[in-house]
């Protein structure tokens, strides 16, 4: 009978434990050549000066924790503790205790992804990407997903709104130059090649978040001025044609999408003129 496997308090609330069973009763120790890392692991980016520090723990103390390993033909592919397997390569480790389990496409998923969360090692451009591909692929709400990983749904949901910013704008959170918070910030900004100006306009003047929202503030409000200039602009053109047409003072009163437009006289006989001309 296969033997349950703890996950610990995180990885067990996500999956429950009756789920998941590992083949054997025992830790194996499973040679390094026989396991390859998982495509769809969400985690991208490895800090490689963190796994120099902890190959060097390896080889001091020894793997603590074994990974856990799923069986695909004749190999293992990993579903969490790919940070130690790599780290453990670096040692020089010819074999590594871990945990065969015998599990779907969307727990491993599901695995990687509360695991690095809750270690905090995902960017959050690879935190949104598998984020959505648990919402896309395993037809997860929202709500649902929220639930699954212990946050909230509008942490969720506002982790996904930094997949709409420009991808060049998304390379300087993966590679935390900018942060989640200017992320945010920078969504008020629909046109993408200005998106990625301000960006670089964070970098170059270290700005905080609170500046950043005050620059954009800024930033639509001079296009809103420019716009109002425009069209006071084509207001006054056509004011000027119309006053040429009439041969009297014409106002054109705008309020919103609507507005109103005046034609004075100063006589009766001004009056019947300017309708003649409007063949009234």
């Amino acid at each position: 009978m296969n033997k349950k496997f703890g996950l610990g308090k995180g990885l067990g609330a996500l999956i429950p434990e009756e789920e998941i069973t590992s083949e054997n009763n025992e830790i194996l120790k499973v040679s390094m050549n026989l396991i390859k890392a998982n495509e769809n692991q969400p985690r991208k980016t490895f800090d490689e000066e963190k796994i120099e520090n902890l190959s060097e723990s390896i080889k001091e103390h020894g793997v603590v924790q074994p990974i856990v390993l799923r069986k695909e033909n004749d190999t293992f592919v990993i579903v969490a503790g790919e940070r130690r397997w790599r780290a453990s390569k670096l040692a020089g480790l010819k074999e590594i205790p871990a945990v065969v389990m015998d599990l779907t496409d969307k727990q491993v998923l599901e695995i990687s992804l509360i695991e690095n969360i809750q270690r905090e090692d995902l960017n959050p451009i690879e935190e949104a990407a598998a984020y959505k591909k648990l919402i896309n692929e395993f037809e997860f709400t929202q709500e649902e997903l929220s639930k699954r990983i212990g946050k909230s749904r509008t942490a969720v949901t506002n982790c996904l709104r930094l997949l709409n910013l420009d991808s060049r704008v998304q390379e300087y959170l993966i590679d935390e130059v900018i942060s989640e918070g200017h992320g945010r910030a920078l969504l008020a900004i629909d046109d993408k090649d200005v998106q990625y100006r301000i960006a670089q306009t964070i970098i170059d003047e270290s700005l905080n978040v609170r500046d950043t929202e005050k620059l954009i503030r800024n930033l639509g409000k001079v296009k809103a001025d420019k716009k109002e200039n425009e069209l006071n602009i084509y207001y006054n053109d056509i004011k000027d044609k119309l006053e040429g047409y009439f041969g009297t003072k014409v106002s054109l009163v705008s309020k919103k999408n609507k507005g109103k437009i005046e034609i004075e006289y100063y006589s009766e006989e001004d009056l019947q003129r300017i309708l003649d001309i409007l063949s009234v």
